[in-house]
């Protein structure tokens, strides 16, 4: 069985209506056409704001953040986030409440309109996958009847009980990183809110990788793991010079991991950093056109583990990035080349998927606005391989002038920033780029109402031309 966050409209012109979510998705709520409940502007909603609210789904978490909006938004009877009559969205912003947490059974008010959130066990899904980049919301599997992918480090074990070790983990609360068997550890190279990132030495081999760790704290059911284990494992089919390259995923010693490519040059954000806030146009562009064949390849390449329109899990083709940015862009030194690799390649949606990630998306757990087109917070579960390009072509923009294509000014919610506001031109930013590239990037980034690149080779023909 799998978690769904169902909104039923329970009052207002749309009453009887209902949504369902089974997978990590945005909710906005408003007047705007392109919201997912697109309310009517009438006289019962003329207190609505055109992009009033977003609902965060993961299931089984909810969140709500109301956008500054001026009558607010009702969580069972009480305000959040209105701004008073003479305060600007900018200003109410700054004071507007955090993400309110949305239990089974609460009731959300817009306006005139009333809906129901409810979080409920419903079979698995079916739902069709010919969007690419759409997992597999695989159903509960009873003992005995399906099977888990696993590591060879723990190949020894059960699937199920390996799922049963896991939980107890996380009912337990386990949150010391032990080491990871087969695996010794030399020194750590980062760390996030979620985990962090080791040099180790392959015990067998004496290769040297970087391994990813994620303690299992918020993992959530069997099926969660069985989610979480299928979409990493999807990441270890992939094979390109520019992608770094999986090798291993899997728990151990009460932690998530995955054993990967070590790159032995820093990550693209830290390269503008030491370069003084840009990098030269060659440079860049060299960066640029490289991560683009890695995107090629990875949106065209063939999937084990994917859902398919009849519902099934099968082979497909291609996976979305979903996070493109410069810290997920490495360099390798490689005899005299630098290779760019994308990193996390499937990683991220692997995480949120199986409710592992600890927040939602509005605590910036999965993509960041800074890098992220309009389309992919309207649908973010069916972001399709275009968000990718313009996300390197957003990277490319900070490449190359220090800065982000859009406005983020300080105190106003980035969601909103990219809702509704344009990218700013290049040259605004950078006079020095050469025209014809900077033109070529101010295409790219174009994202209303349309992406106008819908795939990484058609926006690699165009740099090509333009340097």
């Amino acid at each position: 069985m799998a978690q769904a966050v169902i909104l039923n409209v329970v009052k207002g012109s749309l009453a009887g209506r209902q949504y369902q979510f089974t997978e990590p998705s945005t909710c906005l709520i408003g007047r705007s056409p392109d919201c997912n409940i697109c309310l009517p502007s009438d006289e019962a909603h003329a207190t609505v704001s055109r992009h009033h609210c977003l609902l965060d789904i993961a299931p089984p978490q909810v969140r709500i953040r109301d956008f500054g909006s001026l009558n607010g938004t009702f969580v069972n009877g009480k305000n959040i986030g209105q701004r008073a009559q003479t305060q600007s969205a900018d200003a109410a912003d700054k004071d507007a409440t955090a993400d309110v947490d949305i239990a089974s059974g609460d009731k959300v008010r817009v306006g005139e309109t009333e809906i129901e959130v409810l979080i409920q066990e419903v079979a698995g899904s079916g739902q069709s996958a010919d969007e690419i980049g759409v997992s597999a919301p695989c159903e509960e599997e009873e003992a005995g009847t399906g099977e888990a992918v696993v590591s060879p480090a723990v190949m020894g074990k059960d699937p199920l009980a390996l799922v049963e070790a896991i939980l107890e983990q996380a009912r337990a609360g386990n949150a010391q990183f032990q080491g990871i068997e087969g695996y010794y550890i030399r020194k750590e190279l980062g760390r996030g809110g979620m985990g962090a990132v080791y040099l180790a030495e392959h015990k067998a081999t004496g290769d040297q990788v970087a391994l990813k760790v994620l303690l299992p704290q918020a993992a959530t059911n069997k099926r969660a793991v069985r989610m979480f284990l299928r979409e990493a494992e999807n990441s270890k089919t992939l094979d390109h010079d520019n992608v770094v390259r999986v090798h291993d995923t899997g728990f151990s010693e009460g932690t998530f991991y995955i054993s990967m490519e070590y790159c032995n040059r820093q990550n693209v954000r830290e390269l503008v950093d030491k370069r003084g806030g840009k990098i030269p146009p060659e440079e860049a562009v060299d960066i640029a056109l490289q991560v683009l064949d890695g995107l090629q390849y990875i949106h065209t390449a063939t999937i084990p583990n994917v859902q398919l329109a009849d519902g099934t899990v099968g082979q497909g083709t291609g996976l979305v990035h979903r996070d493109m940015k410069p810290s997920n862009i490495f360099l390798h030194k490689q005899g005299d080349a630098v290779l760019a690799k994308i990193a996390d390649v499937g990683l991220a949606k692997a995480f949120d998927l199986a409710g592992l990630s600890g927040q939602t998306r509005t605590g910036q757990a999965a993509g960041s606005p800074l890098f992220m087109p309009r389309q992919q917070v309207i649908q973010f579960k069916y972001a399709k391989p275009e968000v990718d390009v313009w996300g390197l072509a957003a990277t490319l923009y900070y490449m190359l002038s220090g800065g982000y294509p859009r406005e983020f000014q300080s105190g106003k919610d980035p969601w909103l920033t990219v809702l509704q506001t344009q990218p700013t031109p290049i040259l605004l930013k950078e006079s020095s780029v050469p025209a014809k590239l900077a033109e070529v990037i101010d295409t790219a980034l174009v994202d209303y109402p349309e992406l106008t690149f819908t795939s990484a080779l058609e926006f690699r023909k165009a740099l090509e031309g333009a340097v």
